[in-house]
């Protein structure tokens, strides 16, 4: 069956979800503030992760949420494989590290998986909207 919708109602289309997806990511980038870098103690940015991580077991459990929450948005807006593996990478060793206690909770303050993460996504959704853009130029 051929599609009657026409390629301006496809531009359309694609610039909303282009809107919709940069929207998500920018909760998710607030987010990710707020879980690595939303106090200073002494100059050092610290969030809610390694603040939550001194808890032992839960803290590390409850933050590594919001890394899959962003492995879906990876996986949502058509990230790369290698990106999602990355993001998948980054919560795994934020949450084993993190575990351990005093060591894990001095890594949270250095590593900042989901600023790593959000960097990914950005990079990814960058990549997504320039190929959009190219196809949109071709109709």
């Amino acid at each position: 069956m051929l599609s009657t919708s026409s390629p301006v109602a496809n531009g359309h289309a694609m610039e909303r979800d282009a809107e919709d997806r940069r929207a998500r990511i920018a909760r998710l980038d607030r987010l990710a503030d707020t879980l690595d870098t939303r106090f200073r103690i002494f100059g050092i940015p610290i969030g809610w992760d390694s603040i939550l991580g001194l808890i032992p077991g839960v803290g590390d459990l409850v933050t590594a949420g919001p890394g899959a929450i962003m492995f879906y948005e990876a996986h949502r807006i058509g990230a790369r494989k290698r990106a999602k593996v990355k993001i998948a990478a980054n919560t795994g060793i934020d949450m084993l590290i993190g575990g351990i206690p005093l060591v894990g909770d001095l890594f949270d303050v250095v590593f900042k998986s989901h600023r790593r993460n959000i960097e990914i996504l950005k990079q990814e959704l960058e990549r997504i909207e320039t190929a959009e853009q190219t196809e949109r130029a071709r109709l």
